[in-house]
């Protein structure tokens, strides 16, 4: 009997200790794996000299998939054709480039994956991977580097384009709007130095670019753009900087339409202000005209009276400086815009603001003796009235208090528009905060090259204050609002007081611009002090 219970109690323990190791954790699968693919051949081999064929072969250790392709694969010198990569979409343990294209005599090619090859399971990156062929008996070896920065910006954008233009018989300065750069490299989204690599000695034109549409041309009206001053000469020892700028677009006119009544559009791209639109028609003898600009899209309105009646079409001439071009604009009779007037803020007043009142249709009359601003013990507030034609806004500048309300009533008949339009009675109620709701900046310059515009921009290079002076003197941002601030100092060497971008065919810089290399923080009722030393 006793051996019996003893043979009990063991099997009950080798039960307990067996489920017990069964139960002690759930299955893990091991630690994750880290370790990116293998390559264990290519055909034909890496470096590979006096190359003819039309197809190469990567193959790995374990299943890859290519991720990002469109924006991680450089191939240098680019090519006309687009090789194709395979497999898409699908995991495999080989990657197929087919050329497609027919490949440049005595040249070496680089195909640069950045991080588009992964494994299939975890997705780490075979980073950086480089294939090398030449067409010719040798791999050219030789480089140019350096590092790319935003002329506006404190950083520039992810994958910009650095790419050599061959300085030969065929060279000129539209080279980068028709054809491909003889070398190309590209920054990717994890740095801002550059290498092009695998080129040949020579003589070259150095370029970068923010590429939106990748075709590895500059289009001024969507890329950014930046260039090395002189050509440059390959081997080289140089480290090149090159700034990023947008090039203001050349003034031009698209497509005049009439849109309403005794209303025509005309698109433009470029800077407007200087612009003036020549109607060539027979007028009749009472013919009044007059232009003002969308607040928000790219279009100046030519607004015109009376109607006319015996003809379809419209002629005209647009003149901006250089630009000059010939236009005819179908009209037929149409309603005519509203009246809308619209007030600005609507109802918080900052310190630093004005009120503006705004029309829709371009207002030729006000009546001051219609208007009045009354604070919130009834009292009359004195004001000082401009109006802007082209914005077709009137801006009303008075004295302000902390913790008021001011009531603006408009009454009836005080704004006559361009067609006879008359406003009803309008009423806008504004407040003021208290000065302690602001914070308050003084910024020291030191080293500066006179004139200077100093701007407090958000996160995104947005200015948010501005302030232009011509010596040395402190420089008080009033009245902001509490956050995060970034400072830049633009050096306005033209005296035009404004930044001035480059222009790559005039072969014109961008304006420098120095930024203080640490945030502002700024608080409600606090005053910091900022001494930036700006370098030569």
């Amino acid at each position: 009997m006793r051996n019996k219970l003893q043979n009990i109690f063991f099997v009950l323990t080798i039960s307990l200790i067996i489920i017990s190791c069964a139960n002690r954790g759930n299955p893990s699968g091991g630690p994750k794996d880290t370790t990116p693919p293998e390559i264990i051949k290519t055909t034909p081999e890496n470096y590979s000299t006096n190359f003819t064929g039309k197809e190469i072969k990567i193959y790995f250790d374990e299943y890859v998939k290519i991720q990002n392709l469109q924006k991680q694969l450089i191939i240098s010198p680019p090519m006309e054709n687009a090789p194709e990569v395979t497999p898409l979409g699908t995991a495999s343990k080989y990657i197929t480039i087919k050329i497609n294209d027919t490949l440049a005599a005595n040249t070496t090619y680089a195909f640069n994956f950045g991080n588009s090859i992964q494994d299939n399971n975890e997705g780490n990156p075979y980073s950086y991977y480089k294939f090398v062929i030449s067409t010719g008996s040798y791999i050219d070896s030789l480089s140019v580097k350096g590092e790319i920065l935003d002329a506006a910006l404190r950083k520039p954008d992810e994958f910009v384009s650095v790419r050599l233009y061959e300085v030969d018989s065929t060279f000129n300065d539209s080279i980068v709007y028709n054809k491909l750069p003889k070398y190309v490299t590209n920054t990717l989204d994890s740095t801002t130095t550059f290498s092009i690599d695998n080129i040949k000695a020579g003589k070259y034109m150095l370029v970068a670019l923010k590429d939106a549409n990748e075709d590895n041309k500059f289009q001024q009206k969507t890329d950014k753009i930046g260039f090395h001053q002189d050509f440059i000469t390959v081997p080289s020892d140089t480290s090149y900087t090159l700034k990023l700028f947008k090039e203001e677009a050349e003034f031009s006119i698209i497509r005049p339409r009439l849109i309403s009544g005794e209303k025509i559009a005309f698109g433009f791209q470029g800077g407007y202000k200087d612009s003036k639109i020549q109607i060539n028609s027979e007028l009749p003898q009472d013919f009044k005209s007059v232009v003002t600009k969308d607040p928000k899209t790219d279009s100046l309105y030519y607004w015109y009276k009376p109607r006319f009646k015996d003809t379809d079409s419209l002629l005209f001439t647009v003149k901006n400086k250089k630009y000059s071009e010939d236009f005819t604009v179908k009209i037929s009779e149409q309603p005519r815009d509203t009246l809308i007037i619209e007030a600005s803020p609507k109802r918080g007043l900052g310190f630093n603001e004005d009120f503006k009142i705004s029309a829709n249709v371009p207002l030729v009359n006000f009546d001051e003796k219609k208007l009045t601003i009354l604070d919130k013990d009834s009292l009359n507030i004195t004001y000082q009235t401009a109006f802007d034609t082209l914005s077709n806004t009137y801006t009303f500048a008075f004295d302000k208090t902390e913790s008021n309300r001011y009531k603006v009533q408009v009454l009836p008949e005080a704004f006559v528009d361009f067609f006879g339009n008359k406003n009803d009675t309008l009423n806008f109620n504004l407040s003021t905060r208290k000065f302690a709701d602001y914070g308050n900046v003084r910024v020291t310059l030191y080293n500066a090259k006179y004139p200077v515009i100093a701007q407090l921009t958000d996160a995104k290079g947005e200015v948010k204050a501005e302030k232009y002076s011509t010596k040395q003197e402190p420089l008080d941002f009033s009245y902001l609002e509490p956050g995060k601030y970034y400072l830049r100092v633009v050096f306005d060497s033209n005296k035009n007081g404004k930044y001035d971008a480059g222009n790559y065919l005039k072969k014109l810089q961008p304006e420098r611009i120095s930024h203080f290399n640490e945030e502002i923080e700024v608080r409600a009722n606090w005053d910091p002090i900022i001494d930036f030393t700006l370098l030569d």
